[in-house]
């Protein structure tokens, strides 16, 4: 008898053991060295707020934990994008905006809408966070409650939070880490951000030229996303620096000496789009020797 029940007491602890070396292994590997986390970018638009042939500059941001969206256009057409891109709007955790240009913000108000419906419906789980500077927030509220029905306005608050963010302010959304920070825009005051998530770096600049002060906020990232208002070698054609914008050679540059590993150009003009990924690219490259995207209008990117 009690042999019996040493054997069992032996085995019992073996199998403890054996759970608890697993435990310490997979802590060390994923702890210690830092497991790759899987992400991806899906750009819903592409272009400038101009452009008739393919959507302004937004996109979602997925993670293992959820899905981010940066800014959403300018109108209902960002739920189009969604649809089309098999997003489906509920999935939405959270939202980033940039800046209350139109067409960044004015889609932001239809998100609004479709996610207090679906919370009043019972179809929305959590809270949706929204996530920008004291300026846009204000703003938003105010579109909100003078645009929106009571019911659907009514949500904000309670399962839509409008969070205000200051420079350097860091916020946690979809399992990673967010610093949000001004681009010291020359136009209207504007944040980007830099993401963490596992060992993945990222920087969003928004849609204006990289200004020397964010740089400890982009160094050394594996993915700087940023706009490319068009070539440099076509500058003469769409004056981007008279428009406060920059060119696909200026964003290779600045990537180099930013020591940036990868890079994503996006807020485009649309005169070139049948040839815009080759020679965005290539332009890109002369001065930057790490990968070069330039997606259309719902490409999916991995951010490795």
């Amino acid at each position: 008898m009690l042999h019996t029940i040493s054997i069992h007491f032996v085995f019992a602890f073996s199998f403890i053991n054996f759970f608890v070396s697993v435990f310490v292994i997979n802590y060390y590997f994923c702890g210690q060295i830092n497991c790759k986390m899987k992400a991806k970018i899906t750009m819903l638009g592409t272009g400038n707020a101009l452009v008739t042939k393919c959507y302004n500059t937004c996109f979602v941001i997925s993670t293992e934990e959820g899905n981010l969206l940066t800014d959403a256009g300018g109108g209902n057409g960002v739920l189009v994008q969604l649809e089309k891109a098999g997003i489906d709007y509920r999935s939405l955790n959270a939202m980033f905006l940039t800046h209350a240009h139109t067409d960044h913000l004015l889609g932001a108000l239809w998100i609004v809408r479709m996610i207090s419906t679906a919370i009043n419906r019972g179809e929305y789980k959590g809270i949706f966070n929204i996530y920008s500077h004291s300026h846009l927030c204000g703003l938003l509220k105010m579109m909100v409650t003078e645009m929106l029905p009571k019911k659907i306005a009514s949500e904000v608050g309670k399962g839509i939070l409008i969070n205000e963010i200051g420079d350097g302010e860091a916020f946690e959304a979809i399992g990673a880490h967010f610093t949000a920070f001004s681009i010291h825009s020359t136009k209207l005051e504007q944040f980007g951000y830099r993401m963490e998530y596992g060992d993945l770096k990222l920087a969003c600049l928004g849609d204006e030229p990289y200004n020397e002060k964010c740089a400890d906020y982009v160094k050394g990232v594996d993915w700087m996303l940023c706009e490319a208002f068009c070539l440099y070698d076509d500058r003469d054609r769409f004056h981007p620096y008279e428009k406060h914008h920059s060119t696909a050679k200026d964003a290779g540059e600045i990537a180099s000496t930013l020591d940036v590993k990868n890079i994503l150009l996006y807020h485009t003009e649309e005169k070139t789009l049948d040839t815009r990924k080759e020679r965005y690219t290539a332009e890109a490259k002369l001065g930057f020797s790490g990968r070069v995207e330039v997606p259309y209008d719902l490409e999916t990117v991995e951010l490795e």
